[in-house]
């Protein structure tokens, strides 16, 4: 598995070690929870690159899981679609351990004002 962290953040494999973690969305969860900005993605994918890039020219050093290169990618992938209730599963965007949403929503927040504040009160930003 190849993690870069220079360009977009801190790229980290998920583990399975319980059969507790095999359940997609306990596993989103689990990590969404686990760091400031966490950005669920597909490294193919402009919209993803385009997130990672809005975060990091923030000064933002946001964990993102890769699905198509993690073990429970497919499953995270359906989840995050049930969870937005979208077809579209990526990039999701999840600060301070709750779900800012996909693109769309991101972009939003992000114009109108109310991203930056989120970032800070996470402890992602110290503008």
């Amino acid at each position: 598995m190849h993690y870069q962290t220079e360009s977009w953040g801190t790229y980290l494999p998920t583990t399975t070690t319980t059969s507790f973690n095999n359940d997609p969305l306990h596993r989103i969860e689990q990590l969404a929870g686990e760091n400031a900005v966490v950005i669920f993605s597909l490294s193919g994918c402009c919209m993803c690159h385009a997130i990672k890039r809005l975060f990091c020219g923030m000064g933002v050093n946001p964990t993102v899981y890769e699905l198509d290169q993690e073990p429970l990618g497919n499953d995270m992938e359906k989840a995050l679609m049930m969870l937005l209730g979208t077809s579209s599963p990526v990039p999701v965007v999840f600060v301070g351990g709750k779900l800012v949403g996909a693109m769309d929503r991101v972009m939003a927040s992000h114009i109108n004002g109310t991203l930056v504040p989120l970032l800070k009160e996470a402890g992602a930003l110290w503008l």
